[in-house]
């Protein structure tokens, strides 16, 4: 795939540009993006700057962070602590995010959506209030291995660290997740399953490959 150079505030305005413009894939009202990536790529940071660029161009957005609907700990460390195949299949809680996040947004939906469920530090209920996405809304969802889970999306962003980069940069006490990112890597392919793909192995000169279509 060919790549250019391009700043994360230009990135931020050209998404923002392009969702602004992109008619839904289920003819709804509301606007879905998921922006994916491992933690040291930081998915939420670019779901913020767009949001940000998409209220400037006059769009209500909301984002969401995938670790608000993890599981509580007693079911995401069944298996230990430190399994990444749990980490990859069970610490996601998909059934709570199509309830309160994704079926809110279908054609005919109300727009209500809980913009999180669970805290992991405390491992409690987060007790949030829910928000109204107003018809013509963006939600944009941010985490770690969103892609192939069947999420309903218009427009997926991945951002992308080589295996030595986010080997580099993941912190020591999450390093044990790394096999589950490779596995990702292997029965995913986030590269090919995104619409739009940003290479940040160098988080002060991210590149990427430009829009779809």
């Amino acid at each position: 795939m060919r790549v250019e150079a391009i700043t994360w505030e230009r990135l931020a305005g050209a998404l923002a540009d392009h969702i602004a413009g992109l008619p839904t894939a289920d003819g709804g009202p509301w606007t879905r993006v998921l922006l994916d990536g491992a933690p040291p790529a930081g998915p939420g940071e670019l779901a913020e700057a767009v949001r940000e660029a998409l209220r400037v161009r006059g769009r209500a957005a909301l984002t969401v962070g995938a670790e608000g609907f993890w599981r509580a700990a007693s079911l995401r460390f069944e298996q230990g602590r430190h399994d990444p195949d749990a980490y990859s299949d069970l610490w996601l809680d998909t059934g709570a995010l199509w309830r309160e996040v994704f079926t809110p947004l279908e054609p005919g939906g109300n727009g209500r959506v809980l913009p999180d469920l669970w805290d992991p530090e405390r491992d409690r209920a987060t007790r949030s209030p829910y928000v109204e996405l107003p018809p013509g809304g963006v939600l944009l969802l941010h985490g770690s291995l969103l892609l192939g889970r069947w999420f309903p999306a218009d427009l997926a962003v991945h951002i992308r660290l080589s295996p030595g980069a986010l080997a580099r940069r993941m912190p020591p006490e999450s390093r044990w997740t790394l096999p589950a990112f490779a596995r990702y890597e292997a029965e995913v392919d986030p590269v090919a399953s995104a619409d739009v793909v940003v290479r940040a192995d160098d988080p002060r000169r991210p590149a990427w490959g430009g829009l779809p279509g």
